[in-house]
């Protein structure tokens, strides 16, 4: 039986007569912009009225015609598995319908932004002038869902949580009424970073709760609160419209140098496992602990483990394109996903989806990026570890190059290869999806080649297998039934007081307290503090956006005066409190070395001092570029100075302005550092990976005892980061410093002194 299509202004009474009658297990009711049909003991449906989507009615059940064609199909039944409505939709798809599914798009802004980095236009105008609202689809939107057939979209920033609601609604209806009615997957980067300058209110939400980065909530050394920040980050993500996260990044951290080394969960395989299955299960459980929709899925990076960088240059560019293993120590990488993320404690059982990284596995089959290797992904992931779930490349892999300093394409090892010969070897690697790429055409000329190598009927079922792959995840999470948002449940949801506390409670837990000389800390009175400013280089990021020099307070000081009275002069202070950050060593690569007659290839360093690398390896273990004419990348003796060399001058200056006062120094970490050069004119060092000031003046005021455990090392000097292998976890020799205690993995300070409990005993 077919219900006609309803007119959106009937009201919901009559609606309800009109789709349910007597002895019907199913109720209507209108929405703002949408209608929800809930079946008794069944899935609940929402749909746009005008999408021309109708409603069947089969033994008293409703369910929504997707395909528009009068029958209740099998990928249509809600009460079937979602592996059967999966294959069944798959063999119904065309051949554009399946390439769309491979696609993940580029990063979107809602709104998009005039130009630059996420740029979009309404109508042929950018936002402001078209007269669209925020919440609008762009025109670039519109056509990769329409023409291209694109249906997984990475979104990056938001205006408003609502704003997000509203798009997810206003692209749901517009891809509702094409072909099969195949929602959007919307996916995103890690979100829930904290603001340092905004202050928490317990009374009030934000924008979206504000968590410590992993790095962070790894140094709590607990499992149960990773799984905590999942399960509430997953129903924000979900309120929001998303129901993908491209996280959680489970890279061990055996190289310190490497610049995303702060997204991961630290170096030890055996926490990182704990921690990544704990992520994972909190994302993908929702209500009964299965598949819901508070569930999103999670996509784990970066197979086979993004840590070992030579040298800690990064894979995002052509000089970092290469991973290698001195140490032969592939497995201990290999574990936080064999044993971690596919292997969870709740029924979700394996993570959703696994994304490759970059990099040029050295050794490990071909010599081609991981998302081009056959051997990596379908001989050891599929194969031997039994893997059957979505793998999706790291974005722009397919991408064409030019050079190994450029922040384009990152097609290494196939850069001579054209754009369709890079999707084939993709897709004859075993991998599902192309991350970043708007356009389905590369994608039929890998079809082509494909057939002409193997035939039709393969490629058609190679085709399949993925399209089966990627539509499980969105059956599993609801999309199907139920892709539509209540925008004022949004705003209820995201950053709710509820979750910000969390949130807070996480970041107070995730500070480490590593020197509290003669029991400095904590500062319970509301002593008079002095903070010095601190100076910030100009820089330019990834995309070429230039942030000038400036000099500013590290702290923001309204609210360290709710804590201690500021003063700015240090002679009336009672102590003195100096904000820093990690050593900026930069990345690697220097092109003024090329202009001089070198190999471009110098040292990162970990401390702030001018560093040469004497102890180097004088040949490369990896090497090869198209854009090179040599293989040899070693840095053995080169210079390299630190962009925030201020930082350890600031703090030795305040210490000998001081005198005998107290200098207590707050350290933002986003990788190991060499604290010789700082330590000494330290009374207390305090470091974090991305909290709420207030968290650190809690900790610092004695309201908040400090628990956190270091998850890495912290390195004595550069000579044993110049000796430690790429591979290999927890293998420097750690700084002791001038108390007697030595900053290893697992160590951290209370009040009473060094921590030793069950934390420390289980990973240590």
């Amino acid at each position: 039986m077919i219900i006609n299509k309803v007119n959106f202004a009937i009201s919901t009474l009559t609606l309800t007569l009109l789709l349910g009658s007597c002895g019907d297990k199913f109720t209507t009711e209108e929405k703002d912009g949408y209608v929800r049909v809930n079946n008794t003991n069944g899935s609940d449906l929402t749909f746009h009225p005008e999408s021309g989507v109708q409603l069947l009615k089969v033994d008293q059940y409703a369910f929504k015609d997707l395909n528009r064609n009068g029958t209740l199909d099998s990928y249509e039944d809600w009460r079937l598995s979602d592996d059967e409505r999966a294959k069944n939709l798959a063999s119904k798809l065309s051949l554009e319908d399946i390439a769309g599914l491979m696609l993940y798009s580029s990063h979107q802004s809602i709104p998009g932004a005039s130009q630059g980095f996420g740029a979009a236009t309404y109508n042929g105008k950018a936002l402001k002038e078209s007269g669209a609202s925020s919440s609008d689809l762009s025109d670039q939107q519109k056509k990769f869902l329409e023409e291209d057939h694109l249906r997984h979209v990475l979104i990056t920033r938001v205006e408003t949580p609502s704003v997000a609601a509203q798009w997810n609604n206003n692209a749901q209806a517009f891809v509702e009424g094409i072909g099969f009615g195949i929602p959007i997957n919307t996916s995103s980067d890690p979100r829930h970073g904290s603001d340092s300058y905004t202050e928490y209110n317990a009374g009030a939400g934000g924008a979206i709760s504000m968590w410590p980065g992993t790095l962070g909530i790894a140094a709590s050394f607990d499992p149960g609160l990773m799984q905590q920040f999942g399960e509430i980050a997953s129903k924000e993500y979900r309120a929001l419209g998303i129901a993908t996260a491209l996280s959680p990044q489970i890279d061990l951290a055996t190289e310190p140098r490497w610049s995303r080394f702060d997204g991961t969960m630290g170096e030890d395989p055996d926490l990182t496992t704990d921690l990544a299955r704990a992520y994972v299960d909190g994302f993908q459980s929702s209500e009964d602990g299965n598949w819901g929709l508070e569930s999103a899925n999670a996509m784990v990076k970066h197979w086979p483990g993004g840590g070992p960088e030579e040298g800690g240059r990064d894979g995002h560019f052509g000089y970092g394109a290469y991973a290698v293993y001195p140490g032969k120590n592939l497995k201990d990488h290999l574990q936080p996903f064999t044993q971690g993320a596919f292997k969870l404690n709740g029924p979700t059982k394996m993570a959703a989806a696994v994304m490759p990284y970059y990099t040029i596995s050295h050794g490990e089959g071909e010599a081609v990026g991981n998302g081009f290797n056959k051997y990596l992904i379908t001989e050891v992931l599929r194969g031997e570890y039994g893997y059957d779930g979505v793998v999706c490349t790291d974005w722009g892999i397919t991408n064409d190059v030019t050079s190994v300093d450029k922040f384009q394409g990152k097609s290494w090892g196939v850069e001579t290869k054209t754009v369709a010969e890079r999707h084939y070897m993709v897709i004859e690697a075993g991998v599902d999806q192309f991350g970043g790429n708007n356009d389905k055409e590369p994608i039929l000329e890998a079809y082509k080649m494909g057939v002409a190598e193997h035939g039709e009927e393969y490629m058609r079922q190679r085709f399949e297998a993925s399209a089966v792959r990627l539509l499980k995840n969105m059956f599993r999470v609801g999309l199907f039934e139920n892709p539509y948002l209540d925008v004022s449940e949004t705003e209820k949801i995201v950053g709710n007081p509820e979750f910000m506390k969390a949130g807070f409670n996480a970041q107070l837990r995730s500070v480490v307290m590593l020197k509290n000389h003669n029991g400095v800390l904590p500062i319970k009175d509301k002593r008079k503090v002095y903070i010095p400013k601190r100076y910030i280089a100009p820089s330019t990021n990834w995309w070429g956006i230039v942030t000038p020099e400036r000099t500013e307070s590290p702290f923001n000081l309204e609210v360290v005066s709710k804590y201690f009275e500021v003063v700015n002069d240090l002679k009336v202070a009672d102590f003195a409190l100096v904000g820093i950050k990690s050593p900026d060593g930069g990345v690697g690569y220097d092109k003024s070395d090329v202009e001089k007659g070198g190999n471009g290839y110098v040292p990162i360093s970990l401390q702030y001092d001018s560093y040469t690398a004497n102890e180097a390896r004088e040949t490369s273990l990896a090497g090869g570029s198209p854009f090179e004419d040599f293989k040899n990348r070693s840095f053995n003796g080169k210079t390299v100075k630190t962009r925030n060399v201020t930082d350890m001058t600031l703090v030795n200056e305040t210490k000998s302005k001081m005198g005998d006062k107290p200098v207590v120094v707050v350290a933002h970490v986003s990788k190991p550092m060499v604290f010789s050069e700082i330590e000494k004119s330290s009374s207390a060092i305090l470091i974090h990976m991305g909290v709420q000031d207030q968290a650190i003046m809690e900790i610092i005021s004695g309201a908040f005892e400090p628990s956190a455990l270091l998850p890495f090392q912290m390195p004595s000097d550069m000579a044993t980061v110049e000796k430690q292998f790429e591979d290999v976890p927890r293998d420097m020799t750690p700084y002791s410093d001038a108390d007697g205690n030595t900053y290893d993995f697992a160590f951290g300070l209370n009040w009473s002194g060094p921590i030793n409990d069950e934390r420390v005993a289980k990973y240590k």
